[in-house]
């Protein structure tokens, strides 16, 4: 199980790049890898996946959380995923040391040290020369029970710069350096508000791509990447999960999937699958009606970037209008939440979306819940976890409401984050559930089961409220 951990001193030192180059430079040599990305994100997964995806079988990158998962779970998903894998590249999020906790408990560096897992830092070299040695050694010091393996020197000033580096980083430190990547400005992903543009949405993200895995091949020492992967001792705890065939599927669920809603955890469309769902694919822009489903799922993404082409498809928009009328099991987070609203205004345009929420969305210039969520579930709910068990999840969205109905019903109130009014989420309307939040399936919060076994509810004893 060679594997490999990215990370970084800090956000933003290019340690995505490094990580998509990596992946294609390694498939390119025709090895299967792996990609995993620590902590929630939908977007930096899509391009990983994508560079893993070039010339081989299509792979998903899979997220490991400890806000949302138990360490018992990581290893577990680990092991799954990377079972016909050459490599596993794990790439972090933010700074090696970064977290959520004051005690690092939820850091890279606690992720690397509960998977046993070599890592190889990004730095970003702008502006450093002899100063590269005490970091090193720092990030060393802090934590003993970690192994900084290697280094790639990144946003390199030229080859004078690059040779300075070298030699301090020898002299100083006994980390070898594996790679340096000198600054070149075609290396950059556009960004938007949510983070990087996704791979689908980016024209040139093949060439993009490749240009970096050439980057990798030329500037990277591929060799001793591969030596540090394989330096990597066997899981503990990580026996194999027992694998089970999915039961014939008896119920259908539309899944709204195009670019302008794209937020979906590949693992959550699997353990729907595995519940006994059929997934269809839905496109709310293209698509004037709705297939013969038995539940709809509308994941987050996009919908202010496509306003225009949303508003226009009033067919379709009048579908799911009926749909939800006449009760059909509907999950939608986000962006899907904010489709289903009566209107989104973004800058100086304003359209009209599916109107089964009474209210009106604005899309603002800060984000107005960002993070990690904790909710608790009300009586309101329509398919609740019939636990005590308060449920993790996150949220991250530059849109708020406006006018909604102060009599409102709600599934869930906010313990920790936004939501929809600062004080709850999970707007309920009929068969209707409909969040900022994004819920991840996980072994703490099942909702892929309990989102099917309601479908199926329904299904075999309609709801005639």
């Amino acid at each position: 199980m060679s594997r490999f951990f990215i990370s970084a001193a800090h956000k933003s030192s290019g340690k995505t790049t490094v990580s998509i180059g990596l992946c294609a430079a390694l498939s390119a040599q025709g090895k299967i890898i792996q990609p995993f990305k620590k902590g929630p994100d939908y977007i930096d997964p899509q391009w990983l996946a994508r560079a893993c995806s070039l010339k081989a079988e299509t792979r998903h990158c899979f997220n490991l959380d400890f806000y949302t998962m138990s360490a018992e779970e990581i290893l577990e998903n680990i092991a799954l995923h990377s079972a016909d894998a050459d490599i596993s590249l794990i790439e972090g999020n933010k700074g090696l040391y970064d977290g959520l906790d004051l005690d690092g408990s939820n850091s890279n560096a606690a992720l690397a040290k509960l998977t046993d897992t070599p890592i190889i830092l990004v730095l970003d070299t702008r502006g450093v020369t002899r100063g590269i040695a005490p970091l090193i050694l720092g990030y060393q010091a802090f934590d003993k029970d970690i192994n900084i393996q290697g280094v790639i020197l990144n946003q390199l000033g030229g080859s004078r710069h690059e040779e300075k580096l070298r030699r301090v980083i020898e002299h100083y430190t006994d980390v070898q350096v594996v790679g340096a990547i000198h600054k070149d400005k075609r290396f950059n992903i556009d960004e938007r508000h949510l983070g990087l543009l996704p791979s689908h949405e980016d024209p040139q993200s093949n060439k993009k791509i490749d240009l970096l895995k050439q980057a990798i091949i030329d500037q990277v020492d591929l060799d001793k990447v591969i030596n540090i992967a394989g330096n990597a001792p066997k899981l503990e705890g990580s026996a194999l999960p027992t694998t089970t065939t999915a039961p014939k599927a008896d119920i259908r669920i539309g899944i709204i999937r195009n670019t302008a809603f794209c937020f979906y955890y590949p693992d959550d469309l699997i353990a729907l699958e595995q519940a006994g769902a059929e997934l269809v694919d839905i496109d709310n822009i293209k698509d004037n009606k709705l297939p013969q489903i038995d539940g709809l799922f509308i994941g987050g993404g996009f919908p202010e970037t496509h306003l225009t082409e949303l508003e226009a498809n009033q067919s379709i928009r009048q579908e799911i209008y009926q749909a939800i009328e006449n009760s059909l099991p509907v999950y939608a987070e986000c962006g899907g939440l904010m489709y289903l609203a009566r209107s989104i205004k973004w800058k100086d345009q304003k359209n009209s979306m599916v109107g089964t929420i009474p209210a009106d969305i604005i899309m603002e210039e800060k984000p107005q819940g960002r993070g990690y969520v904790r909710l608790k579930e009300t009586s309101n709910g329509l398919w609740p976890s019939r636990s005590e068990n308060i449920i993790a999840a996150h949220e991250f969205h530059y849109s708020r409401f406006e006018n909604l109905d102060k009599n409102a019903k709600f599934a869930f109130e906010v313990v920790r984050g936004t939501g929809i009014n600062g004080k709850n989420d999970g707007y309920v309307y009929k068969n209707l559930l409909a969040c900022y939040t994004h819920q991840r399936g996980t072994s703490k919060n099942c909702w892929t089961q309990r989102f099917v076994d309601f479908i199926r509810q329904q299904k075999t004893q309609p709801n005639t409220t």
